[in-house]
């Protein structure tokens, strides 16, 4: 054999051998996986043909202490578009059928661009049926198209109450980074007030139902008999401590105003009203709330997205006088003997300081209800700066309250460390304190501690952190679950409180600043204020409580820019103490079982 014929041969059976090892692996791999790992790839067949279906848990209801509805949840159609899929050549046409401007449809996705393009971006909600129907009508030009129905929030029973019950909004990429485990993308989360501080407690647990799909995603039934679905569990409906007939009032008087209320029952810190004027509209932030909303509200000059009733901080004026009277009477600097003359003013140094009447001789009781500023020029005086904030600071002046919602400012109560800090050492004088004692200066404090202080006031110095959350009703477990109220005593003795609040009542029902909101039904009790404002007319103010003798609701009202506080705030915090002490017939739901509660809370939804 010569050395051609012997290389052919060699060669052959060399490619002989490849051929048969190459059959061999190939036969190898076959049985593996049709016999080894057949149920392996069988189940993985079965996950590439499943679809799963996600169902938003509707949130918890909001209800009032009379367990009305405030907030409920209604269905709602979502057209969504997922970006791996879409084809933008269609665009204009979903932004025709939605009636959008140009642009819309790229403005809401280039939002969105940092989240993975193979989920869903909500587009629009709360879309009409017209649209389903065109969308049904459609389906196979729309790539990337679809719609889901979910629940967003109904905000029809008749109260706006949007610095409280705040909104919700699809989860920012930075809250879900930390918590990926709870929500996915696209997912709402409460932002501001009750919504955001009862979170947990409302959003529920979203469900899932398997569905088979065929190569064209179109359903062919149930996987394994809905077996592995998960059920949706609805949001913890709340009870909340606001009466809606009080609210209701009080959003009406303030319909053309700037300002704030809070009213609270004295022993349990329980709010039963909560407003900040001018409201906002919360049905703008059910659905995906356009650029054009967002830019009309913040560039509104009357700031309506401010929270007024706890944020707010200004001077008190002459209803934070009782706080220098009490300070006085349990430092022994006065008692109920000590008179002063008021003959129109206070001379102090070179500077004479004004008072708005010539009130004569004038003690603790007379000097609260005639509302005398003579008198506390002189008396903030003999307690100090010092002694006196540490007072005012007694009454929750200076320190938030910790509320239930995450909106709240402390307001500023100055001491010598203050203007130090300010001023420098040497920069201010005894003078500065003068001011203080008639609520004006440096003083700052907000609605809701004003409210607070009278709550104080009603209840013999006892009551309880401010709070919304009365009770709630537990969905995993269907049981109703009641908040305690965390008490509170600041010490001051009955002596001093019973004389300051018998010249409160006398503001109303003797010869003081507010005998035009005087009513036996009632048995008001408060004090008015009026307090400066560099940049415009006066504030209005009035605080106070009802009954005397058995104090159910404590008050503060602020009007901004309206003047006198008696002809102004004092009317519209009678109006609101009237309506919640007065109820007649209206207490049809009183008597509701828990069982009730909670099934009023499904016909909700």
């Amino acid at each position: 054999m010569d050395d051609n014929n012997f290389g052919s041969y060699f060669r052959r059976r060399i490619i002989f051998v490849m051929m048969i090892g190459f059959f061999a692996i190939c036969i190898t791999q076959l049985f593996n996986m049709q016999i080894l790992k057949q149920p392996a790839y069988s189940e993985k067949s079965d996950e590439n043909s499943v679809k799963p279906i996600y169902q938003t848990a509707p949130r918890g209801v909001f209800f009032d202490r009379n367990h009305k509805v405030l907030v409920g949840n209604k269905p709602s159609f979502t057209l969504r578009i997922t970006p791996s899929t879409y084809d933008k050549k269609i665009t204009p046409f979903i932004e025709a059928i939605l009636n959008t401007s140009p642009g819309y449809v790229d403005r809401i996705l280039k939002q969105n661009e940092s989240y993975s393009k193979f989920i869903p971006r909500r587009i629009a909600k709360d879309v009409s049926f017209k649209v389903i129907a065109w969308y049904e009508e459609n389906a196979s030009k729309l790539p990337g198209v679809d719609y889901i129905m979910e629940t967003q929030r109904d905000y029809s029973f008749g109260i706006m109450g949007s610095h409280m019950f705040g909104y919700t909004k699809e989860i920012p990429m930075e809250i879900y980074q930390h918590r990926k485990n709870e929500y996915d993308i696209g997912d709402d989360i409460g932002f501001g007030g009750i919504e955001k501080t009862y979170e947990d407690y409302l959003r529920g647990d979203k469900g899932i139902k398997y569905m088979l799909v065929d190569a064209k995603q179109k359903t062919i039934g149930r996987y394994k008999n809905g077996e592995e679905d998960q059920i949706t569990v609805k949001g913890d409906d709340l009870i909340l401590t606001i009466d809606k007939d009080a609210q209701s009032v009080a959003e009406e008087a303030f319909k053309d105003k700037r300002g704030a209320v809070v009213a609270i029952e004295p022993s349990t810190g329980e709010i039963i009203a909560f407003l900040s004027a001018p409201l906002y509209n919360l049905k703008d932030f059910a659905k995906v709330t356009t650029n054009e909303v967002w830019r009309e509200l913040n560039n509104n000059p009357d700031k309506p997205m401010f929270n007024r009733a706890s944020m707010s901080a200004f001077a008190p004026g002459s209803t934070f006088k009782m706080i220098s009277a009490i300070a006085a009477l349990e430092e022994g600097i006065i008692d109920t003997n000590y008179r002063i003359t008021c003959g129109g003013g206070y001379q102090f140094g070179d500077r004479y300081f004004k008072c708005l009447h010539v009130h004569g001789t004038v003690d603790v009781e007379t000097s609260i209800e005639k509302s005398c500023n003579t008198f506390y020029y002189s008396l903030v005086n003999k307690i100090g700066l010092e002694l006196w904030s540490k007072y005012a600071k007694k009454f929750g002046f200076g320190s938030k309250s910790r509320i239930d919602i995450p909106e709240e400012a402390a307001g500023i109560v100055p001491s010598t460390d203050y203007y130090n800090k300010v001023y420098g050492k040497n920069g201010w004088t005894k003078g500065f304190v003068i001011s203080l004692g008639i609520g004006q200066g440096e003083l700052n404090v907000t609605p809701l501690q004003l409210a607070q202080c009278a709550a104080l006031f009603a209840n013999s110095g006892k009551s309880a952190r401010p709070h919304f959350l009365k009770s709630y009703t537990d969905m995993r477990t269907n049981q109703y679950i009641e908040v305690k109220p965390q008490i509170y005593d600041i010490g001051i003795s009955k002596k001093s409180l019973d004389i300051v609040r018998k010249a409160m009542y006398l503001v109303v029902n003797g010869a003081g600043t507010a005998t035009n909101i005087k009513s036996d039904e009632l048995q008001i009790s408060g004090k008015t204020g009026t307090a400066q404002n560099p940049h415009g007319k006066e504030h209005s103010l009035f605080i106070g409580f009802a009954p005397f003798n058995n104090p159910k609701i404590a008050i503060a009202v602020l009007v901004e820019n309206a003047g006198f506080g008696s002809t102004i705030a004092a009317p519209i915090a009678r109006d609101i103490i009237k309506a919640y002490l007065i109820k007649g017939n209206k207490e049809e739901n009183k008597n509701l079982t828990t069982a009730t509660i909670v099934q009023e809370g499904k016909i909700a939804h």
